[in-house]
């Protein structure tokens, strides 16, 4: 045991350094902090018990401000609204409906009204109830008649006020007696706002109240601490919202030592001190205050830093302890990842750590144990590729001239030169010279595209002279893809798998694009020939995919020229290109075949 506690602590180890800073870095502050602790207690307690009183004012006023601002969007909204405001300007000056529709133009005008009152009250989740009331008696409303006749509101006395409002000026109504009858048994109150509708000429034509239930007020009150009495009050400070309703409409009794501007004052109420805090809304006269008794406050606060203190010390030792147990812990797999690192130092490439989690020291586990395999995996890759590599030359090798194709050949020379003159039985002989020395020359990898095409029409021009029908070869190169570096000898079998497998001897036409894309140089050959069937083509692309081309036994992939099928074409080109290299076939029974060849653009290639 205190052998292995000693071989834990070793000087200069990994464990031993992170386990004495990070001990040491709980230690030092921990032990300031409790020296200054009980110093900074005493005047914390009051500047908390303030800060408090005033946070949670201020989150009132949050709330209650994006209520009283949502009655203020309402108001704004029907002042502004051209659409609004011309159908009630016009009732206001009395609009008769005229025609076989008035009666649906009257309800239509109605129903615009109606309906923007009721989209524009959507506003967050609280209900409002807007009046819209014209100097004529008409109105408009987002309620039933029957909760309240919108007609009473002349008779308010606080209405004849609204004449002295010009512009976006509002008076605030205040809390009153909740006029909705079917609101009056549970919400007793109601707080309105109002604005008049003038003309151009400031002539009031209309009027516009918006009233919310004083209840969407105090239910934020209910929320704060029990011992908390808060309120909403006007100038005179008289009581506008309270979680007591019986306190609504009363003046607050300790209105005078409200602090004047917004602010915290401690004050004696009948042998007791109080936390009264004020907080101004940002627009109308009214403020929120709180009344706290400060001892509980005070208490409360004290009790929250005793408690902290003994927590702090009790926490320090519980920890220290966990956090050594915890260290050794989770160093342990680094202990184990150096040890295996050692052994793979020493050769041994089959061992593994096998130390997995979610954190960075499993995920270096599993990276770790993950190269080892790719390691391997690269190694092996490395010796099969090389076995791919010669299997491949050995390939390019048997890709000589079929002596049957060069019997053909000649006979065909022969009975040209019987037929005709010189001249076009040397060009024939040189057409195969050129082929013959492209298909023997293994010395040059890469050549110019220009050169690949030229070995195509050569090999074409001996198979028009060999058979009766002619092939037309027909070149759609654009200038820039001429001089592009290319593998030899890539393009012939393409050619000739159109040949045999399309035309078989017969006429026919084999169109070659070749263009320059960015970085990719597309060979696009197609024929116009006997097509595949769908089975047949699935059949193709799947053996194109298994990249089994150096090894194909398939004798029809061995009659032509080259003897070298698409497949082994498509393994030759990703043995030298990679992934970057892409072939595509499509083909149609009756249409014709389309291959398609993405070629990547290199500085060099490696030769195959």
């Amino acid at each position: 045991m205190w052998k292995r506690l000693r071989q834990m602590m070793l000087p200069h180890s990994f464990r031993f350094n992170l386990m004495f800073a990070s001990v040491t870095c709980i230690l030092i502050p921990a032990c300031i902090s409790l020296t200054i602790y009980n110093y900074l207690t005493k005047d914390e307690v009051k500047e908390q018990a303030i800060t408090n009183s005033q946070e949670s004012l201020q989150l009132v006023d949050v709330y209650v401000t994006n209520l009283l601002n949502d009655m203020l969007y309402i108001a704004n909204y029907i002042q502004i609204d051209s659409e609004m405001t011309s159908i009630l300007k016009e009732s206001a000056a009395g609009k008769i409906y005229q025609g076989p529709d008035a009666y649906y133009q009257r309800f239509m005008d109605q129903r615009k009204i109606i309906s923007k009152i009721d989209n524009i009250t959507l506003v967050g989740e609280k209900s409002c109830y807007v009046t819209i009331l014209l100097k004529n008696g008409q109105f408009y409303t987002n309620y039933q008649v029957h909760e309240y006749h919108p007609v009473q509101l002349f008779k308010e006395p606080w209405f004849e006020r609204l004449n002295g409002l010009y512009g976006f000026e509002s008076y605030w109504v205040g809390t009153t007696p909740t006029v909705f009858q079917s609101e009056k048994s549970h919400h007793p109150y109601q707080i309105s706002i109002a604005r008049t509708l003038r003309e151009g000429d400031s002539n009031i034509y209309g009027y516009v109240v918006v009233t919310v239930l004083e209840s969407q007020v105090n239910q934020i009150f209910k929320k704060l601490a029990v011992n908390q009495e808060t309120m909403l009050v006007d100038s005179s400070g008289k009581i506008l919202s309270h979680k007591d309703s019986s306190q609504i409409g009363k003046l607050f009794p300790y209105v005078k030592q409200v602090p004047e501007q917004n602010g915290s004052r401690i004050t004696r109420i009948s042998g007791e001190d109080y936390l009264i805090t004020k907080h101004s809304l940002s627009f109308s006269d009214w403020s929120l205050v709180s009344l706290t008794p400060y001892q509980k406050a005070e208490t409360k606060i004290n009790y929250i830093f005793n408690q902290v203190f003994i927590f702090q010390l009790v926490s320090f030792f519980i920890f220290l302890f966990l956090l050594i147990y915890l260290l050794r812990k989770f160093t342990r797999p680094l202990i184990q990842l150096g040890k295996i690192a050692n052994t793979v130092q020493h050769g041994n490439l089959e061992v593994r750590s096998n130390i997995r989690g979610q954190d960075e020291i499993g995920q270096l586990g599993l990276s770790f144990d993950l190269m080892l395999d790719r390691v391997e995996e690269m190694i092996a890759q490395i010796t099969l590729t090389q076995a791919r590599k010669r299997k491949a030359e050995l390939a390019m090798l048997q890709a000589q001239i079929n002596p049957h194709f060069l019997f053909n050949v000649l006979n065909s020379i022969r009975m040209k030169v019987m037929g005709k003159g010189d001249k076009e039985s040397a060009e024939m002989i040189s057409s195969l010279s050129k082929l013959l020395r492209m298909t023997i020359s293994h010395h040059k990898g890469n050549i110019h595209f220009h050169e690949e095409l030229e070995t195509v029409m050569d090999y074409v021009q001996l198979m028009n002279m060999r058979q009766k029908e002619k092939i037309e070869l027909e070149l759609n190169v654009s200038s820039e893809a001429f001089l592009q570096q290319v593998p030899r000898f890539f393009l012939q079998p393409v050619i000739e798998n159109a040949l045999i497998h399309a035309y078989n001897q017969s006429a026919g036409k084999i169109v070659l694009h070749a263009r320059l894309t960015g970085r990719q140089l597309i060979v696009i050959v197609e024929d116009s020939g006997q097509g595949m069937s769908k089975e047949a083509l699935q059949a193709l692309r799947e053996k194109i995919a298994g990249g089994n081309g150096l090894e194909d036994t398939d004798p029809e992939s061995h009659k032509g020229f080259s003897g070298i099928g698409l497949p082994n074409v498509y393994e030759r080109m990703r043995m030298i290109f990679g992934e970057s290299f892409r072939m595509e076939v499509d083909s149609e029974h009756g249409k014709g075949t389309r291959i398609t060849m993405f070629i990547p653009v290199q500085e060099a290639y490696f030769h195959v």
